[in-house]
């Protein structure tokens, strides 16, 4: 497997970004190695909140959640999917799978981390990776968190919104990162902003997980990890641990995602669950105290 790294003075002096890298080697699925980065902030010995990003962009998206959950005394461990951030980049959109997603971060979390008693907030393919790190270990999770998520086995029928977006990710001739955000995002991004979303991507030969991602969403029964995910709502329909749902209002790719954790999750009975007002699909960029403000009380509260 041939990797691309972004160099490091791709990410100087980000807006409110000062956080430094850790680092981790993982196995590639390929018979070689990969290096992963994540952020680790806060007291070593506290219980763990992992934050898991989406499509495309990378832990910059929760700089606006970090600094609040560290002042609460939790740990933060902020993860760069394998494809993004200062994570190492496969050039080949074929060497990138769902299954091989949720391997890579099963190893960092579980296997190089070995993070217990975690609470886990996620969003878009964070869901659809995190999620199933729940259903395969879920004694390690207290609880879970969800926004603009969800883990589709392909039984369902997607949005429209999300169908236009997979086609325009595989036929753009232009895949702008930073502009992409701005597209699904209610505030307006600065040029620095957007920048620090084009961060990772120095030019299109890095984007090959970037680009290849939304088509990897299981839209039908005959995909290949269409049983994998069906086999992980089993075990979420017996995760009796508290389950909270936070989505946004203005986000029309996952629109009603909510309703199967509220149907079969036994843990979402009963939680305050919250629609997130002003928000866009990338709720972190839009009200990202307001939803560390909603994991503090989740946590104190159970």
């Amino acid at each position: 497997m041939q990797t691309l790294r972004t160099p490091d003075d791709r990410f100087t002096d980000l807006p409110d970004f000062p956080y430094e890298p850790h680092y981790a080697q993982i196995n590639d699925q390929d018979g070689g190695t990969l290096r992963v980065a994540y952020i680790d902030e806060g007291p070593a010995n506290a219980a763990p909140v992992l934050l898991m990003h989406g499509e495309p962009s990378w832990s910059f998206l929760y700089r606006h959640m970090i600094p609040d959950l560290v002042t609460a005394g939790h740990r933060v461990i902020v993860p760069d999917q394998v494809g993004f951030g200062r994570s190492d980049k496969p050039t080949e959109q074929s060497d990138y799978t769902y299954a091989r997603h949720v391997s890579w971060m099963s190893e960092l979390i579980f296997d190089r981390l070995d993070l217990q008693n975690v609470t886990m907030f996620c969003q878009d393919w964070g869901g659809l990776i995190g999620l199933r790190l729940v259903a395969a270990q879920p004694g390690r999770f207290d609880r879970f968190l969800v926004s603009n998520t969800g883990l589709p086995d392909g039984r369902g029928t997607p949005s429209e919104a999300f169908l236009n977006w997979q086609e325009f990710s595989q036929t753009t001739p232009d895949f702008a990162v930073g502009f992409l955000l701005q597209m699904a995002t209610e505030t307006d991004l600065s040029a620095e902003i957007q920048a620090a979303y084009d961060a990772p991507f120095p030019d299109d030969t890095y984007k090959a997980g970037a680009r290849i991602w939304p088509a990897l969403v299981p839209t039908s029964t005959n995909d290949p990890e269409a049983p994998a995910n069906t086999e992980a709502w089993k075990v979420l329909s017996q995760f009796d641990k508290p389950v909270l749902c936070c989505f946004s209002d203005k986000d029309a790719v996952t629109a009603g995602g909510d309703k199967p954790f509220l149907k079969f999750v036994p843990g979402a009975a009963g939680q305050p669950h919250v629609t997130v007002e002003g928000g866009g699909h990338f709720v972190q960029e839009d009200k990202g105290p307001e939803l560390a403000a909603i994991i503090n009380n989740f946590i104190a509260t159970t």
